[in-house]
């Protein structure tokens, strides 16, 4: 049966503990009632974002008196009383650095009644907006939150970012805010205009030290507006097994550029997180015995994309070279003439591997690695070497058997497999569901039968999978050998 693409929905947002917003106060009046060092901070954070802040205490603290003296951008005044109702009216924020709870309280009270956000120190209950640990670049700002849960935390994880974010970001971003407006004057096409942003992203993040020139600007809109007359291009993107921490960063980088992206119904919809939320996503599954899409219809749909000046990413479950059809993807771009790259993926054999804990080509157990596949063009048994299939001394995977997989295994028996060889099924690998079942390749398929396994599986089969509790060492046999090794030892 034939299906047609849809648009894939974008990924929801998780919940959020906090909304993480930056106001823009510069010039506006700020609020500070308290004493002591949280207060002071309080003030230079503010005046630092361009507030008017008043501070009412009734005991200024030197500390408190010396920034009034040298505030950092906006005006600070020290009001030596007890603030009132009144002096909420015209502020835009009100931060209390307030030790009594009753008073503390009573404080935030106050505030809401003038409809005035309030901020009270290390009292997240009774705060509507917390300022949390700060990452500064200006005009590159990063703020950590913790929701008051941890400041420790926070400032941990901002040590981190601080190591991470070179300080020469901050030159980049002020030219970023002064080259905006001339990017804008020039009226250039969408594509050109992004692809301006991006070479201006890869130039900052290669050379954060350098500071940014006018040639700068003018080499990045030359190449910007020249790439952008070319012919789009697609990338092959191998996504993985499911699990978004197995992603490369190539793909990442690769999706987040992306005009449009063909998934596969295989691909853990987790992965469109990495995902630019702009770009257009499109399912074209092609799911076995379900319907599907066509292939010439996703060729020609990646083409007509590309030639309309489009960066096409072709997402795919696992790597893009194993039994994914990219070889007939590959050909119908380059017939076209479009430009086609392939980033490689963790394909599910690796996957399986890791969740077992086995090697693949233990090198006494294992002198080859294969892969087939378990269905043929029209879904049927496939042709398979039966022989190399019953070579006791190669590991093999299956992919795509639960069709076919009781007359692989009753085949490859019939072949001169020995009966006894391990063999297991994994389906969902590395995802919240995956399932395992072990068993020998002859009595495998009723063991999968009593399963009902659901998503995709692979099938793996190889005395290497009967290692996993061997404790023996390279140097002396194991219980777990296949026959060859077993005979060569003796303990056959």
């Amino acid at each position: 049966m034939i299906r047609r693409p849809i648009e894939a929905p974008g990924p929801r947002m998780e919940p959020l503990a906090r909304l993480p917003v930056f106001l823009a106060l510069e010039g506006k009046r700020a609020i500070v009632v308290g004493e002591g060092p949280a207060a002071v901070w309080k003030a230079e954070l503010l005046s630092a974002a361009g507030a008017r802040v008043d501070v009412y205490t009734i005991e200024p603290s030197d500390d408190l008196l010396g920034l009034a003296a040298a505030p950092p951008l906006g005006p600070i005044k020290i009001v030596a009383r007890a603030y009132t109702a009144a002096d909420f009216d015209g502020a835009a924020v009100a931060v209390g650095a307030i030790e009594d709870s009753a008073e503390a309280s009573r404080f935030a009270t106050a505030a809401r009644a003038a409809k005035i956000p309030v901020n009270v120190v290390d009292r997240p209950e009774l705060c509507d907006f917390t300022f949390g640990a700060i990452v500064n670049r200006s005009p590159l700002v990063v703020g950590i939150s913790t929701d008051g849960a941890s400041p420790v935390f926070g400032q941990a994880i901002r040590a981190k970012l601080e190591a991470l974010l070179p300080r020469g970001f901050s030159r980049w971003a002020q030219a970023a805010d002064a080259w905006r407006p001339k990017v804008r004057a020039l009226a250039l096409p969408f594509r050109a205009r992004r692809r301006f942003w991006e070479l201006f992203a890869a130039r900052a993040i290669a050379r954060p030290d350098a500071p940014p020139t006018l040639p700068d600007l003018d080499a990045l809109l030359a190449h910007a507006h020249g790439s952008a007359q070319q012919t789009g291009s697609v990338i092959l993107v191998g996504a993985g097994p499911g699990d978004p921490e197995l992603l490369t960063l190539r793909a990442v980088r690769a999706l987040q550029s992306a005009d449009v992206i063909l998934i596969d119904d295989l691909v853990a919809p987790e992965l469109l997180d990495f995902a630019r939320r702009e770009a257009k996503k499109l399912m074209v599954g092609k799911t076995g015995h379900k319907p599907s899409c066509k292939q010439e219809e996703i060729n020609a749909l990646m083409i007509s994309l590309a030639k309309a000046g489009r960066q096409v990413v072709r997402l795919k479950g696992g790597d893009p070279g194993v039994f994914a059809r990219a070889g007939e993807e590959i050909a119908a771009c380059r017939s076209a003439g479009i430009a086609v790259e392939i980033i490689p993926g963790i394909t599910a054999a690796q996957a399986a591997a890791s969740r077992l804990g086995i090697s693949l080509t233990h090198r006494r157990h294992a002198r080859r690695l294969q892969y087939i596949t378990g269905h043929g063009v029209e879904g049927h048994l496939p042709d398979i070497d039966w022989s190399s299939l019953a070579d006791p001394s190669v590991t093999t995977v299956v992919y795509m058997p639960k069709r076919t997989l009781g007359d692989i295994a009753a085949a490859a028996v019939a072949h001169g497999l020995d009966p006894a060889t391990p063999a297991c099924v994994v389906a969902d690998v590395t995802r919240p569901g995956e399932t395992v079942v072990r068993a020998t390749i002859g009595d495998i398929a009723s063991r999968v039968d009593a399963h009902a396994l659901a998503g995709p599986a692979v099938m793996m089969i190889g005395w290497v999978l009967g290692l996993k509790a061997a404790a023996a060492s390279e140097d002396r046999p194991s219980d777990t050998m296949s026959p060859g090794d077993r005979a060569a030892s003796g303990r056959g």
